[in-house]
């Protein structure tokens, strides 16, 4: 049996069982690196927007609706972060355990890496290219509405019991001694200040009710006092019931970039817009790209162990992000065209990682066979 004629006849399997192992292991590393990180970012994005809450800014009914779309936005935009972390860590557990020695005994090399590596990180560019491009535009913008629709009715919100609460930048000044569990106020003391006049009402119980012409807070069984400062001509005046308009916010329609759909990005001619329709298209070109750093990066320190090469890896990442976020002004402010704009610092990634590949190989084995391949 000529069995050199016979190996080369066999078909190689779309998927070896070292891709599957590779891939399976790079996923649950990546969705643990993932979930550590987002939660992390989250809660300290949370923060702010707690702040705001407490200052009446947001509304408790839309406060979750705003984390959710919080996380999707966030999640998204960290992918390209978890996948070359969990590549690191992966590919240097791989050299920790001996495993690489083994798979390069059996003939393989950096090929036999980028194949299975390649298997999780192509599927997740395409996804990351749909979430980049339409899911985190749409959360960006559903919650950047949502937050100026709070705005709208913010002076009349975060009302609580036993304290004093100022809107309108102090000039309107609300105490309730107490809320019942029907949401009546109970000893209510209100001060609007308007120019030159002063409105002063206190009355013993209060509610919000919806009338055709506004929102207006119904006092009951109190006092209004109204009138100038230092003059002493006040009008005083006693009532069973006041109706007090509350005046809201015009709902500002204004959003950032980042919540305009891709479909008008495209369409854009202004400098701002087509930064962020670069940054989006960008983010699914980084997992492939960090993909392609990771598998010659993590040979550098092979006896690191699992986090052999991650300060070189954090080193490139936020190099990365903070040159990225340099060329984005750049393209902005117009000192650079926009095509390719923000797409140099892929490039030299790209560079970054031939670089590290040629170091692998060694510069001399590359120029011989680059020689070879000519003269032939």
């Amino acid at each position: 049996m000529n069995w050199p004629q016979g190996y080369r006849m066999t078909r190689r399997p779309l998927m070896t069982v070292l891709d599957r192992m590779i891939a399976q292991d790079l996923l649950k590393t990546l969705v643990s690196v993932w979930t550590v990180i987002v939660v992390i970012i989250v809660s300290q994005k949370f923060i702010k927007i707690l702040e705001k809450a407490v200052e009446g800014h947001i509304s408790n009914d839309t406060l979750l609706t705003i984390l959710g779309l919080k996380t999707i936005s966030v999640g998204i935009s960290l992918i390209p972060a978890a996948t070359f972390m969990a590549l690191l860590m992966v590919l240097g557990r791989l050299y920790k355990d001996q495993e690489m020695s083994a798979i390069a005994a059996a003939g393989g090399g950096a090929r036999t890496l980028y194949r299975a590596v390649f298997w999780l990180a192509l599927p997740l560019s395409i996804m990351a290219s749909v979430l980049s491009l339409y899911v985190s535009p749409w959360a960006e913008n559903r919650m950047q509405r949502l937050m100026n629709q709070d705005e709208q009715s913010s002076d009349i919100r975060g009302i609580a019991a036993g304290k004093f609460s100022e809107y309108s930048r102090g000039n309107l000044v609300f105490y309730v001694e107490n809320i019942t569990a029907d949401n009546k106020m109970q000893s209510v003391f209100v001060q609007d200040r308007k120019e030159n006049s002063l409105s002063i009402i206190s009355a013993e119980q209060s509610h919000f009710e919806e009338q055709p012409g506004g929102r207006y807070m119904v006092f009951e069984n109190g006092e209004h006092i109204q009138g100038h400062p230092g003059d002493y001509n006040y009008v005083i005046e006693k009532f069973k019931q006041y109706y007090f308009r509350v005046e809201e916010r015009a709902a500002s329609n204004s959003v950032t970039p980042k919540a305009i759909p891709s479909s008008l990005l495209w369409k854009s001619t202004v400098k701002k817009q087509l930064a962020e329709l670069q940054n989006r298209l960008a983010l699914p070109l980084n997992i492939l790209l960090f993909a392609f750093v990771s598998v010659p990066l993590s040979k550098i320190s092979p006896r690191g162990g699992v986090y052999g090469s991650m300060m070189l890896g954090f080193l490139l990442y936020f190099s990365h992000g903070n040159f990225s976020g340099v060329t984005q002004s750049w393209v902005i402010k117009e000192s650079i065209p926009v095509w390719p704009g923000t797409f140099w610092v892929n490039l030299a990634l790209f560079a970054i990682g031939l670089a590290l590949l040629a170091h692998w190989y060694g510069f001399r084995w590359l120029m011989l066979s680059l020689k070879r391949r000519v003269l032939k």
